[in-house]
C-alpha cells in the first residue's frame, strides 16, 4: 500500500469511528428521553390503569357469555369512565351515582333472571314435545 492509500484507509476508518460514536451518543440520548418520559406521573398512571384493566379483564372475562369481556375495548372506554368518575368526585355526586349503580345492577339482575327463566321454559317445552329448540 502506498502512503496515499494508507491515509485514505485511515481517514475512512476514522470517519467510520466518528459515525459510530455519534450513533452511540444519539442512542444514549434517545434512551434517556424515553426513560424520562416513562417516569412521568401521567405515563405511570396510564401504565397502572392499563395493567389494572388487563387484570380485571382476565379475571372477569369468563363471567360473561359468549365472548366474555374480550369484546369490550377498554382503551376506548377508560377515558370516558375516568371523565365521568372525575365529574362525580368533583361535584360530590356520590349518593346519586350509587343510586344509579344500584338501579343498573338491579336491572342487570332482572335481565339475567328473565333470560334464565326463558331458557328453562324452552328446555321444558323441548323435553315435553321432544322437538329441537326453535322448531
Amino acid at each position: 500500500m502506498s502512503k496515499d492509500e494508507q491515509k485514505a484507509a485511515l481517514a475512512a476508518a476514522k470517519q467510520r469511528l466518528v459515525a459510530e460514536g455519534e450513533l452511540h451518543r444519539l442512542t444514549t440520548l434517545h434512551a434517556k428521553m424515553q426513560l424520562r418520559q416513562a417516569l412521568r406521573p401521567e405515563a405511570l398512571l396510564h401504565g397502572a390503569v392499563e395493567h389494572a384493566v388487563g387484570a380485571a379483564q382476565s379475571r372477569l372475562g369468563g363471567l360473561l357469555s359468549p365472548g366474555g369481556l374480550s369484546q369490550l375495548n377498554f382503551k376506548t372506554i377508560m377515558p370516558y369512565a375516568l371523565t365521568v368518575g372525575s365529574f362525580i368526585v368533583r361535584k360530590r355526586l356520590y349518593k346519586p351515582a350509587l343510586a344509579v349503580a344500584a338501579v343498573a345492577a338491579a336491572g342487570a339482575a332482572w335481565l339475567m333472571r328473565r333470560k334464565r327463566s326463558q331458557a328453562e321454559a324452552e328446555a321444558e317445552a323441548v323435553a315435553e314435545t321432544g322437538a329441537a329448540p326453535g322448531e
